[in-house]
């Protein structure tokens, strides 16, 4: 292979870790600036550890991530690659489908991760291999916005992996993939915001206690082995594993409404 046939494959690395750095920065940067800076004082209340951490923990997080950036652009290399040859299954119109399947496998997809994360998650918690992949993670024992990626690169490429496992087996359009990272960015930023932004009595509804809040996954990084679950609570309730106080801790945090009066 020539260098010529190289430039391709640089440029789809390139833009890959480009576009995921920049959507790291700017869901990372808008919650660390909202809240952690604009809003500090009106939501001090709200801090789930009652403290934040020390900027050397930050400075932490992010070399981290940024690093995670570029696993992230080598997958999309892979993806690129496996793609023109028909490995996964990555179509571009929508027509050929349609907007109900469209809508129905984005869903699907959303629904898939948090299985795939739930399941990996206790995975790399394995005390064999925690050291190796999930140890750098938990360093953070009260995260920032900016902990979101803050993974190991072995931890990365598990983390990576569920959209080219996705799509070996489901024709799923390119803009699902990308509202779906947009929809996992959110959510990773908002768990580790060490600000609870959920409303009170959240856990106390029929409707909404199925979902994770900020709290939770908070309490997993202070315990390390409750919690591990990303978007929705079903896993941690059918396998027993919520922290026994993730309920008193929530209800306690988000007592007081998410603005305070003075």
């Amino acid at each position: 292979m020539s260098v010529s046939d190289l430039v391709p494959y640089l440029t789809i690395f390139l833009l890959a870790t480009t576009i995921t750095t920049i959507r790291y920065v700017v869901f990372a940067g808008i919650g660390y600036g909202l809240v952690w800076k604009l809003w500090k004082d009106k939501l001090s209340h709200r801090i789930i550890q009652g403290k934040l951490p020390d900027f050397s923990k930050i400075k932490h997080e992010i070399y981290y991530s940024l690093a995670t950036m570029v696993v992230f652009g080598l997958v999309g290399v892979g993806i690129f690659i496996g793609k023109n040859h028909g490995v996964f299954l990555i179509y571009q119109n929508i027509g050929d489908k349609g907007w109900v399947y469209f809508l129905i496998n984005l869903a699907a997809l959303i629904l898939c991760h948090d299985a795939y994360f739930y399941f990996t998650h206790r995975l790399m918690h394995w005390k064999p291999i925690f050291p190796y992949v999930h140890r750098v993670h938990h360093k953070s024992t009260n995260p920032s916005p900016w902990a979101a990626f803050a993974f190991h690169p072995y931890e990365a490429v598990i983390e990576a992996g569920i959209v080219p496992l996705y799509t070996f087996f489901i024709p799923t359009h390119s803009l699902t993939i990308v509202l779906f990272l947009l929809y996992m960015t959110f959510l990773n930023v908002l768990g580790h915001m060490a600000f609870e932004l959920f409303p009170k009595g959240f856990l106390s509804h029929f409707y909404t206690n199925w979902h994770n809040t900020t709290t939770h996954h908070n309490m997993h990084h202070k315990w390390f082995h409750y919690n591990y679950g990303l978007y929705f609570n079903w896993w941690d309730k059918l396998f027993g594993t919520n922290h026994p106080n993730y309920k008193q801790e929530f209800d306690l945090i988000t007592r007081d409404p998410i603005f305070k009066k003075k």
